[in-house]
């Protein structure tokens, strides 16, 4: 499973980040975790807000942090 957390570095981003490494450990899921920074990368995506969680390729949610139920929701659905 691949995951990327899009952002420039903001508080929110940092929290989307550290919120999934949590989710993955309480679910015992081994995943590569990616924060993306670079404005161009972030721009292939389309998102219109930050920070950004794409799973497997797929935007999942973006411009607000996402309830850690939320997150469980979306790794689930991708495995």
């Amino acid at each position: 499973m691949e995951i990327k957390v899009l952002g420039m570095g903001c508080a929110n981003c940092n929290q989307l980040e550290m919120d999934v490494f949590n989710v993955l450990a309480e679910m015992n899921v081994d995943a590569e975790v990616e924060k993306v920074e670079d404005v161009q990368k972030i721009m292939s995506y389309k998102v219109m807000g930050m920070p950004a969680l794409v799973i497997n390729g797929k935007v999942k949610v973006a411009g607000r942090v996402p309830k850690s139920a939320e997150i469980k929701r979306f790794i689930t659905e991708e495995m």
